[in-house]
Protein backbone atom coordinates (compact mmCIF):
# COMPACT_ATOMS: atom_id res chain seq x y z
CA UNK A 1 0.00 0.00 0.00
CA UNK A 2 1.35 3.37 -1.02
CA UNK A 3 -0.39 6.60 0.00
CA UNK A 4 0.57 9.71 -1.93
CA UNK A 5 -0.59 13.32 -1.97
CA UNK A 6 -0.64 15.42 -5.11
CA UNK A 7 -2.03 18.75 -6.23
CA UNK A 8 -5.44 18.30 -7.77
CA UNK A 9 -5.93 19.08 -11.46
CA UNK A 10 -9.07 20.06 -13.36
CA UNK A 11 -9.76 16.49 -14.45
CA UNK A 12 -10.15 15.60 -10.73
CA UNK A 13 -13.24 17.79 -10.44
CA UNK A 14 -15.83 14.99 -10.49
CA UNK A 15 -13.84 13.05 -7.89
CA UNK A 16 -13.62 16.15 -5.69
CA UNK A 17 -17.36 16.74 -6.00
CA UNK A 18 -18.05 13.10 -5.15
CA UNK A 19 -15.94 13.49 -1.98
CA UNK A 20 -17.74 16.76 -1.13
CA UNK A 21 -21.07 14.92 -1.35
CA UNK A 22 -19.75 12.02 0.77
CA UNK A 23 -18.56 14.54 3.36
CA UNK A 24 -21.97 16.25 3.43
CA UNK A 25 -23.62 12.88 4.04
CA UNK A 26 -21.12 12.11 6.83
CA UNK A 27 -21.84 15.51 8.39
CA UNK A 28 -25.58 14.74 8.32
CA UNK A 29 -26.31 17.38 5.66
CA UNK A 30 -26.95 15.31 2.51
CA UNK A 31 -29.01 18.07 0.87
CA UNK A 32 -26.58 20.89 1.67
CA UNK A 33 -24.41 20.52 -1.44
CA UNK A 34 -25.73 23.00 -4.00
CA UNK A 35 -22.78 23.09 -6.40
CA UNK A 36 -22.16 21.03 -9.52
CA UNK A 37 -19.15 19.85 -11.52
CA UNK A 38 -18.89 23.01 -13.63
CA UNK A 39 -19.08 25.38 -10.65
CA UNK A 40 -16.63 23.28 -8.66
CA UNK A 41 -14.17 23.22 -11.57
CA UNK A 42 -14.40 27.01 -12.00
CA UNK A 43 -14.05 27.76 -8.27
CA UNK A 44 -11.02 25.51 -7.75
CA UNK A 45 -9.27 25.62 -11.13
CA UNK A 46 -10.62 28.76 -12.78
CA UNK A 47 -8.55 31.79 -13.68
CA UNK A 48 -9.60 33.79 -10.59
CA UNK A 49 -9.61 30.91 -8.12
CA UNK A 50 -8.31 31.46 -4.60
CA UNK A 51 -8.90 27.82 -3.66
CA UNK A 52 -6.47 24.91 -3.83
CA UNK A 53 -7.09 21.17 -3.62
CA UNK A 54 -5.08 18.06 -2.92
CA UNK A 55 -5.88 14.51 -3.89
CA UNK A 56 -4.87 11.64 -1.63
CA UNK A 57 -4.29 8.37 -3.46
CA UNK A 58 -3.69 4.81 -2.43
CA UNK A 59 -1.81 2.97 -5.14
CA UNK A 60 -2.94 5.58 -7.68
CA UNK A 61 -6.65 5.50 -6.72
CA UNK A 62 -8.19 8.62 -5.13
CA UNK A 63 -9.31 7.92 -1.56
CA UNK A 64 -9.62 11.47 -0.21
CA UNK A 65 -9.06 15.15 -0.70
CA UNK A 66 -8.23 18.39 1.04
CA UNK A 67 -9.49 21.81 -0.01
CA UNK A 68 -7.75 24.87 1.38
CA UNK A 69 -7.10 28.55 0.85
CA UNK A 70 -4.87 31.24 2.27
CA UNK A 71 -6.03 33.70 4.89
CA UNK A 72 -4.17 36.47 6.68
CA UNK A 73 -3.45 37.18 10.34
CA UNK A 74 -3.17 40.89 11.06
CA UNK A 75 -1.59 40.17 14.44
CA UNK A 76 1.09 37.88 13.04
CA UNK A 77 1.49 39.83 9.82
CA UNK A 78 1.56 36.52 7.94
CA UNK A 79 -0.59 34.40 5.70
CA UNK A 80 -2.09 31.23 7.04
CA UNK A 81 -3.57 28.14 5.49
CA UNK A 82 -7.23 27.49 6.20
CA UNK A 83 -8.35 23.91 5.60
CA UNK A 84 -11.94 23.97 4.36
CA UNK A 85 -12.36 20.22 3.84
CA UNK A 86 -10.36 17.17 4.80
CA UNK A 87 -12.02 13.95 3.78
CA UNK A 88 -11.07 10.31 3.41
CA UNK A 89 -13.67 7.96 1.99
CA UNK A 90 -15.20 5.82 4.73
CA UNK A 91 -13.80 2.43 3.73
CA UNK A 92 -10.24 3.84 3.62
CA UNK A 93 -10.16 5.47 7.05
CA UNK A 94 -7.59 4.22 9.51
CA UNK A 95 -4.76 3.99 6.97
CA UNK A 96 -3.22 7.30 8.06
CA UNK A 97 -4.33 9.18 4.93
CA UNK A 98 -5.86 12.08 6.87
CA UNK A 99 -2.72 12.52 8.92
CA UNK A 100 -0.58 12.41 5.78
CA UNK A 101 -2.69 15.18 4.19
CA UNK A 102 -2.49 17.29 7.36
CA UNK A 103 1.30 16.85 7.50
CA UNK A 104 1.54 17.80 3.83
CA UNK A 105 -0.33 21.05 4.50
CA UNK A 106 1.59 21.72 7.72
CA UNK A 107 4.85 21.42 5.77
CA UNK A 108 3.45 23.70 3.06
CA UNK A 109 2.63 26.26 5.77
CA UNK A 110 6.19 26.09 7.07
CA UNK A 111 7.76 26.25 3.60
CA UNK A 112 5.67 29.32 2.75
CA UNK A 113 6.33 31.09 6.08
CA UNK A 114 2.69 30.92 7.13
CA UNK A 115 1.93 31.81 10.72
CA UNK A 116 -0.97 29.40 11.12
CA UNK A 117 -2.61 26.28 9.83
CA UNK A 118 -6.21 26.09 10.97
CA UNK A 119 -9.58 24.48 10.34
CA UNK A 120 -12.98 23.97 11.93
CA UNK A 121 -14.64 20.79 13.12
CA UNK A 122 -18.24 20.13 14.05
CA UNK A 123 -18.69 19.96 17.81
CA UNK A 124 -20.36 16.53 17.67
CA UNK A 125 -17.55 14.96 15.61
CA UNK A 126 -15.67 13.45 18.54
CA UNK A 127 -13.52 11.02 16.50
CA UNK A 128 -12.13 13.89 14.42
CA UNK A 129 -11.72 16.19 17.43
CA UNK A 130 -9.86 13.46 19.33
CA UNK A 131 -7.63 12.87 16.32
CA UNK A 132 -6.84 16.59 15.91
CA UNK A 133 -6.00 16.93 19.60
CA UNK A 134 -3.78 13.83 19.40
CA UNK A 135 -1.56 15.61 16.85
CA UNK A 136 -1.27 18.73 19.01
CA UNK A 137 -4.02 20.90 17.51
CA UNK A 138 -5.82 23.12 20.00
CA UNK A 139 -9.52 23.93 19.72
CA UNK A 140 -10.34 27.63 19.62
CA UNK A 141 -13.31 27.45 21.96
CA UNK A 142 -13.22 31.15 22.83
CA UNK A 143 -14.06 32.06 19.23
CA UNK A 144 -17.61 31.85 17.92
CA UNK A 145 -18.04 31.62 14.19
CA UNK A 146 -20.58 33.79 12.40
CA UNK A 147 -21.97 33.45 8.91
CA UNK A 148 -24.21 35.29 6.52
CA UNK A 149 -25.60 33.20 3.67
CA UNK A 150 -28.65 32.90 1.49
CA UNK A 151 -31.46 35.35 2.24
CA UNK A 152 -29.65 36.76 5.29
CA UNK A 153 -26.66 37.68 3.14
CA UNK A 154 -28.85 39.22 0.44
CA UNK A 155 -31.02 41.11 2.92
CA UNK A 156 -28.07 42.53 4.81
CA UNK A 157 -26.14 43.52 1.68
CA UNK A 158 -29.17 45.23 0.16
CA UNK A 159 -30.38 46.98 3.33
Amino acid sequence: MSITIRDAIASDTQTILDFIIELAIYEKEPDAVKTNVEETREMIFGKNSTVKALICEEDGIAIGHAIYFYNYSTWLGKNGIYLEDLYVTEHKRGLGAGKIMLKHLANKALEENCGRFEWSCLDWNKPSRDFYESIGAVSQDEWIGYRLEGDSLINFAKS
